[in-house]
């Protein structure tokens, strides 16, 4: 049902009227596609007489009321044609029954929040873009956010069989939106998968990141379908260490160096930490293993006398700080440290900062939720996406180097 508008030659509109123009003619193009729609499913154009008179194919009835429908270029007035004899209620495919907007509509308002937008500003600004007859109401807005919650429930029960999975990121994050307890997180775990591109697959609240409420998220998901990923990047909190070991005992453990090189700076003088650091850095990105370990053994040296709390904070936990050497170097960047998931917490973070709006915990999960899926449309893939297949395949990486298959390390042992 394809139609080409044609603007007549004698046309009066003008720039200042261009808006108004290009608007009626896509409200008449939309009119012209539901009355064509209605041709098809009839057979026959309008006043059209049936071929066979006692035929029960159905008869235009007249219209509905009066429609708004809000469109990202304006909001349209039509009047959805009628049908009756027909065995079952017509709706429409264009514009189903009970429609006020399009979905990229209703896409823009987490947008609109995660560039700044409080809630009570969304009508004023959309208004702004769709035009005043945008129907839109306080009312309105309340019920697309119980949308969301119902969206996010939804979510929550996805299948994720088909996720092959490489590597996890698993965070918990406090955010200041008045939440009910004080010691409420949010427990976020994010994926990569075999392609190399990156998928939200946990957002949940959780009491102070224990292992009871980490083995929970990770049990949940194992239920759904998703499979043990080779590498596990967290924190240095012992709930999710704990909650992996259980739920997924084969994954690998890689703690994340932003988190252990602010609590080896803790035990540091502040005049001394910026020394300090550069060290630690030094560490963190040697190009070899043996490079690492030989760098910490001259960290230790240094600073075992004047700084022994942050020289045993360093040593301790060091096997889960050089696990990402046994993966290919292009990723070590993304497993390193867990800003795969602070990164994109950093505009969420902007947001619930600005006011203390939630009073209930699901509300502040849900729209927290909502507005990461919008992040998650902008995820870039992690560097050399291909790699991630010979990770899922079990290709064995030393130093960030590929050496054998699985097939030839058992031949070598």
């Amino acid at each position: 049902m394809k139609k080409i508008i044609a603007v007549p030659a004698t046309s009066s509109a003008t720039w200042e009227t261009l808006e108004t123009f290009a608007r009626a003619q896509v409200q008449d193009f939309i009119q012209q596609l539901l009355e064509d729609e209605v041709t098809e499913l009839l057979g026959r154009p309008k006043s059209a007489r049936r071929a066979v008179v006692d035929a029960s194919t159905g008869a235009r009835n007249g219209h509905g009321k009066p429609r708004r429908l809000a469109l990202m270029n304006g909001t349209v007035t039509v009047r959805r044609p009628r049908v009756r004899d027909l065995e079952e209620r017509f709706v429409s495919r264009l514009l189903p029954l009970f429609q006020r907007r399009t979905p990229e509509v209703s896409a823009l308002l987490p947008d609109l929040y995660l560039h700044g937008l409080a809630l009570g500003d969304f009508e004023l600004a959309l208004r702004g873009l769709l035009g005043d007859a945008a129907p839109l109401s306080a009312s309105s807005l309340v019920r697309l956010k119980a949308t969301w919650q119902a969206q996010y429930a939804a979510w929550q029960q996805r299948d994720l069989s088909d996720i092959k999975l490489v590597y996890l990121w698993a965070d918990g994050v406090y955010v200041k939106a008045g939440l009910e307890d004080s010691k409420a997180a949010l427990l976020v775990v994010i994926g990569a998968a075999a392609d190399g591109r990156k998928h939200v697959l946990a957002v949940t609240s959780g009491e102070r990141e224990s292992t009871e409420s980490w083995a929970a998220v990770l049990r949940d998901l194992k239920a759904r379908g998703l499979r043990a990923p080779k590498l596990i990047i967290a924190d240095g909190h012992l709930g999710i260490w704990g909650a992996g070991a259980t739920i997924y005992p084969t994954s690998d453990e890689q703690r994340c160096w932003n988190h252990k090189l602010r609590n080896v700076l803790d035990a540091v003088s502040k005049k001394r930490q910026a020394e300090v650091k550069a060290q630690l850095q030094a560490i963190a990105h040697a190009e070899t293993l043996r490079a690492a370990t030989t760098l910490r053994d001259t960290f230790a040296r240094t600073y075992g006398r004047v700084f022994p709390k942050a020289v045993a904070c360093l040593e301790r936990d060091w096997e889960r700080l050089v696990a990402y050497y046994a993966f290919p170097q292009e990723h070590w960047a993304h497993l390193r440290t867990t800003n795969v998931i602070e990164s994109p917490f950093a505009a969420v973070r902007l947001r619930t900062s600005a006011a203390k709006r939630f009073k209930r915990v699901d509300n502040a999960t849900a729209l927290i939720w909502k507005t990461l899926l919008v992040v998650e449309h902008h995820f870039r893939k992690l560097n050399a996406p291909h790699l991630c297949t010979a990770v899922y395949d079990g290709v064995v990486f030393r130093d960030g180097i590929r050496t054998a298959t699985p097939a030839q390390e058992r031949r070598a042992a």
